[in-house]
């Protein structure tokens, strides 16, 4: 199979996928090097696919379903689990996380976290990993935009954040 052709696939692959799909299992899938299908991905970026690198693989990002809005929240490292789970348990879906860099202005890190199952994974790979979160460049200042499925449901999220004290005043 040439380049091109590995290259239309492994879109066709993403855009039917439900969940990402890593880059090691489209590298054993196309008998390459993860660093092969690592380059492919960025050749499809550059050819305009919507390709969203997640901690749990690489997915075409669908439009959010729902409302779309944001929350401002500041904590340390040992609050995420608790935020993450507030939000998913009160319905929305965590799209992803914001902080403001000093040089490099917006950073946004894509998250895709609807459940707990999903933010348990989530937290297992931060645990497993050397990497610290984004939050950490920003004294624990942050956002998350959520997809949520009436507006019941993100004031439901917006007092949880209150209630465990993480919640930025508006």
């Amino acid at each position: 199979m040439d380049a091109q052709t590995r290259r239309n696939a492994i879109a066709d692959i993403l855009k039917g996928a439900c969940q990402p799909v890593s880059a090691s299992s489209l590298a054993r899938r196309f008998c390459v090097s993860r660093q092969i299908i690592v380059g492919d991905i960025a050749l499809l970026r550059a050819a305009g696919a919507a390709i969203s690198a997640t901690p749990r693989g690489y997915i075409t990002l669908p439009a959010a379903t729902g409302l779309v809005h944001q929350v401002a929240v500041q904590h340390d490292s040992a609050g995420m689990e608790a935020e993450l789970k507030a939000m998913v348990d009160n319905g929305c879906t965590v799209l992803d996380v914001i902080v403001e860099h000093p040089i490099y202005g917006q950073l946004t890190g894509p998250l895709q976290l609807s459940n707990r199952y999903e933010v348990d994974q989530f937290l297992s790979r931060c645990a497993a990993s050397d990497a610290q979160p984004l939050s950490k460049l920003t004294e624990g200042i942050h956002l998350h935009t959520l997809s949520c499925p009436s507006e019941d449901a993100f004031r439901r999220v917006k007092t949880a954040l209150q209630d465990l004290g993480i919640l930025l005043p508006e």
